[in-house]
């Protein structure tokens, strides 16, 4: 059907606010737009159009996503009332188009991708909301603009790589052809039926053999890179905002496995450890950009394992426990319209996907017709092959079109991957007249009645409502003999001595642990060891993983606790079997201490702040203000940093933070603790010494903790400085001590309040050598000391630790004049020559006494993390008088400065930068995995894969090519730069 949109809207689509709609159009749209033409000749559609005027109304009394896009751009707004919708759409398509294969720039394609989403956004939603496309219209139109988005930024990075010599295109203007790249989407965007504001689900393969012949010298590393870069043009927030939200997790065990992966990896996958769900997923796949033929023969390659020859009824069992699992887990376990998930909840929309997909599994081996990705044409073919009724494929069918335009309603109000309804009544009212009804006591009776049928037809399907059982196979651990095809189960599932796996859980039933003796502890364990099996099999070192968890019951008093949490939740039994196989140092807090658990159930867990300040308050919320006791206050700060290290590496394994941010995360945990222990120390040295009237301390925090780079295992470096009147002679208690002795005390107090043993374990260790005279001095500093000692007794090495100084605890105005001093300090003009060749005396010491040859030693290694933060205080020394943006903590910040200031080229700068990031994110996934001195011969070769994967790179070979690489040209900018200053 032609025509302009305004010509074809319906009557009443969408119901404003109850105010006249002319009147929200003036206050909301007009009088807001600062371009008076385009205001005038809104003025005159809306007075011409009164289906356009109730429209754009109720889109503004609703939706403030779209509210804002008609703000910014009313001709967009105007185009879209006053156009043919389809051709509009095929105009922006077009467009598109046209500027993403000429774009040469990734700062303007994405800039345009995100404006050309809005544009789309908006005509979609009215053309929806106003009643003139359909379902599968809007759906069609939602991924068209996936795909463009798709294709351009994955054409755009190989003609980069192209350009940078990476790889050789046969055809620039179809760079996808012949480059052994193939990008498939899954999920709704494969099948064509995207909704409103989701993420997208795609996945990246390559064929070597292609690559090979396109020149691709590393296509492992390669094609990782690439990945990474498309995700990023796509999903990266800018200005402007982002395109789509990218989802790379549904290619082959995501845990073990990187971005990209090779098409002969992926089909041994699938044939030989591919679950149904994975089935399922692969049936709506579909090639969007690169390599497309490369993708179609590999899902055609696929079929076998996708469509099985025979009737394939166990799979209903497995798509019914996923959907139980959901609903478990998820909370939506009943029908309700305040707060309901019109996807997830009963009689929603993953109940409909799932009756199709599940019939497809069972019978789409034998019923080709049966293969198709679309939900509803899927419904229309089980008719047609007698499988369902007629009147079920209708009365799904509309249920399924009435939730997904509620699904886009909700999405369109804020942009946002949601499904659950307002939980407020004024919310859920103004929802429903945004939805086209009256009242909400009318939607909710649509909703219900859609619901209820939706269920019935589900329940018929899955009558015995099978238990939930393991997606593995046979594990059984009883009987006096091993079963054979319980020992082919954990094979598969990724155990190595699969004999030494199945003795360790019999030990188990059989009653070997005292932690699981109990008849709760062997009930819930029971009900768990399927999936907690299932869960260890993936992560990096499934059999050490086991080992570790069987220590840990040894040590145990009771697991009650533990496998309760763990059966309760699914998400947390996945976080937990992967800090056994892949960090030692949680999993022994985690099974002596399951309280740690709870944070990664709190909804907290994933939005994660690195503000000191909110972590002090939440410390300070388990410490108590003050304390019950001295001892008291140090067995809880000991918990509290316990718990907020343990969610610290919680979310560096869930991927919430990335390395560096981990590293600012452990920092941010140490400075809460510092400040609750100085201030605690403090009061309880003051109740027995009185207190210096008129003196300041601060603890300053050097090195690691200075810079915001902590890893798991680091120490505290850390200095007391203080400042008393001159006229102060002791302190005011019942056991006054003069002021020196006074801060020397409480620095000891303090240190042991840190450091001490408790019947909660220990918190840090603390380095106090980089004071002034180091151990030759007092353990506390007075202020005119430091200065003194720093105007000229102080050695290079003693101000270059100073040039990752600041203060992370105490009295803020001492706190300021120490930084003021500091700064001073590290301005003084200096002869960049002398600094060079000191600095240069100091690393050739360092290596002598240390070493340097140790590849995997990468503070000490040649080219490793000394030579990257002694090349920053190089710079910072000798050029901060002349350029004091250099003083900033954390190396990385230094080089950039460094750059802007022309005492580095943006090349060395670069390098520098990206080695830095390299180097320092693999050293603390070393840390975090292993506990001794990192030795990767005595390494297990999955925890050494599962670090590659964690810095982006696809295997150890890679990994370590790539850091030799990097250090060598490390180690030349700094022999070449220091070189320079010492000549110059």
């Amino acid at each position: 059907m032609g025509g302009l949109l305004c010509d074809r809207l319906e009557a009443a689509s969408v119901l404003p606010a109850r105010v006249k709609a002319e009147a929200v159009l003036t206050r909301e749209l007009i009088e807001r737009l600062h371009d008076d033409a385009a205001a005038e000749a809104l003025r005159r559609h809306f007075a011409d159009h009164p289906r356009s005027t109730a429209l754009v109304a109720g889109v503004l009394a609703h939706a403030p996503f779209l509210t804002q896009i008609t703000r910014f751009d009313p001709d967009g707004l105007l185009a879209c009332l006053a156009t043919e919708p389809e051709a509009r759409r095929d105009g922006l398509l077009q467009g598109m188009l046209a500027y993403g294969t000429t774009a040469t720039d990734t700062a303007d394609l994405m800039r345009e991708l995100r404006r050309f989403r809005r544009a789309m956004a908006l005509l979609i939603a009215l053309a929806d909301i106003g009643g003139v496309w359909d379902v599968e219209t809007v759906t069609s139109a939602l991924t068209a603009t996936a795909d463009m988005a798709v294709k351009l930024a994955t054409d755009h990075v190989l003609r980069q790589a192209a350009e940078l010599g990476r790889i050789r295109l046969a055809d620039p203007a179809t760079p996808g052809i012949g480059s052994g790249l193939v990008v498939l989407a899954l999920g709704k965007h494969g099948a064509g039926e995207l909704n409103y504001s989701s993420d997208i689900d795609i996945v990246v393969f390559f064929d070597p053999d292609a690559a090979e012949a396109a020149g691709v010298a590393e296509p492992s590393s390669l094609f990782v890179k690439l990945t990474q870069q498309i995700a990023r043009i796509i999903q990266e927030r800018t200005p402007d905002g982002y395109v789509f939200r990218v989802d790379l997790r549904l290619r082959p065990d995501p845990a073990s496995t990187h971005v990209a992966v090779s098409l002969p990896s992926a089909y041994s996958y699938y044939e030989t450890v591919g679950q149904n769900w994975e089935r399922a997923a692969m049936i709506k796949a579909r090639p969007v950009a690169g390599d497309i033929a490369v993708g179609q023969r590999f899902i055609g390659d696929l079929a076998p394992f996708i469509w099985r020859k025979y009737f394939d009824f166990a799979a209903i069992a497995d798509i019914h426990a996923m959907k139980r699992q959901i609903q478990t887990v998820k909370g939506h376990e009943t029908i309700a319209v305040a707060g309901h998930n019109v996807k997830l909840g009963r009689g929603g929309i993953r109940e409909i996907e799932f009756f199709v997909q599940t019939q497809q599994l069972v019978f789409g081996g034998r019923r080709t017709a049966l293969r198709g990705p679309r939900t509803l044409e899927m419904l229309a073919e089980l008719t047609k092959e007698g499988w369902i009724t007629p009147q079920a494929r209708d009365e799904l069918a509309e249920s399924y079109r009435w939730l997904r335009t509620i699904e886009h309603r909700l999405q369109m109000r804020h942009d946002e991957q949601t499904q659950t309804l307002p939980k407020q009544a004024a919310d859920l009212e103004a929802f429903a007249r945004f939805c086209g009804y009256p009242s909400t006591a009318a939607f909710g009776k649509a909703l219900t009645a859609h619901a209820r049928r939706v269920e019935g037809h589900y329940a018929l399907l899955f009558e015995e409502g099978p238990s939930l059982a393991s997606e593995a196979g046979t594990l059984s651990f009883t009987g006096t003999e091993l079963d054979p095809d319980t020992l082919e189960t954990l094979q598969k599932l990724g155990f190595r001595d699969a004999r030494t796996a199945a003795e360790t859980v019999r030990g188990w039933h059989f009653g070997r642990r005292a932690a699981v003796t109990s008849a709760r502890a062997r009930e819930v364990l029971t009900e768990l060891t399927p999936a907690l099996l299932v869960a260890l099999g993936r992560t990096a070192d499934p059999d050490g993983a086991l080992a570790h968890l069987d220590n840990a019951f040894v040590r145990m008093p009771a697991a009650v606790e533990l496998l309760t949490l763990l059966r309760s939740h699914g998400s947390l039994l996945t976080i937990f079997t992967e800090i056994l196989g892949s960090a030692p140092r949680l999993a022994k807090v985690a099974a002596l201490h399951p309280h740690v658990l709870d944070g990664i159930i709190d909804p907290a867990f994933g939005s994660a702040t690195l503000d000191a300040d909110a972590l002090t308050k939440r410390v300070r919320s388990v410490v108590g203000a003050p304390p019950p006791s001295v001892e008291d206050g140090l067995d809880r700060l000991r918990d509290a940093a316990r718990q907020e290290n343990f969610l610290v590496g919680a979310r560096l394994l869930s991927g919430v933070y990335p390395a560096q941010a981990a590293g600012q995360a452990y920092c941010a945990v140490a400075e809460a603790c510092l400040r609750v222990a100085f201030e605690d120390t403090r009061d309880a040295f003051a109740t027995d010494h009185g207190v210096v009237e008129g003196a300041q301390a601060v603890v300053l925090g050097l090195g690691r903790l200075g810079a915001g780079e902590l890893t798991p295992s680091s120490d505290l470096d850390l200095m007391l400085i203080y400042d008393r009147p001159e006229e102060a002679e002791a302190s005011n208690g019942r056991k006054p001590l003069d002021p020196v002795t006074w801060h020397v005390r409480f620095t000891q107090r303090l240190v042991a309040a840190l450091t001490v043993p408790t019947r909660r374990g220990t918190l840090y260790e603390v380095d106090m050598r980089l004071r002034p005279s180091g151990n030759k001095s007092p353990a506390a500093t007075q202020f005119a000391g430091f200065e003194a000692y720093h105007s000229g007794e102080a050695e290079i090495w003693e101000e270059m630790a100073l040039t990752r100084a600041r203060v992370v605890a105490g009295d803020d105005a001492l706190a300021a004049r120490v930084e003021t001093a500091i700064r001073a300090i590290l301005t003084r003009q200096r002869d960049p020559a002398k600094v060079a060749a000191a600095v240069a005396e100091m690393r050739v010491l360092i290596a002598k006494e240390k070493g340097e040859k140790n590849p995997w030693d990468l503070k000490l290694a040649a080219g490793g993390l000394t030579d990257l933060d002694f090349l920053a205080q190089f710079l910072v020394l000798a050029y901060a008088s002349a350029h004091p943006g250099l003083l900033v903590k954390d190396t990385g910040s230094i080089f950039m400065a460094a750059r802007e200031a022309g005492l580095l080229s943006p090349a060395d700068a670069t390098a520098l930068g990206e080695a830095l990031r390299l180097i320092g994110d693999v050293q603390l996934w070393q840390r975090f995995t292993v506990e001794e001195a990192f030795d990767p011969a005595a390494v297990p070769a999955r925890v050494l894969r599962r670090i590659a994967t964690a810095v982006g790179r696809p295997d150890v070979k890679v990994l370590r090519a790539e850091m030799d690489e990097v250090r060598g040209g490390v180690r030349a900018i700094f022999t070449r730069i220091l070189g320079a200053a010492r000549s110059g």
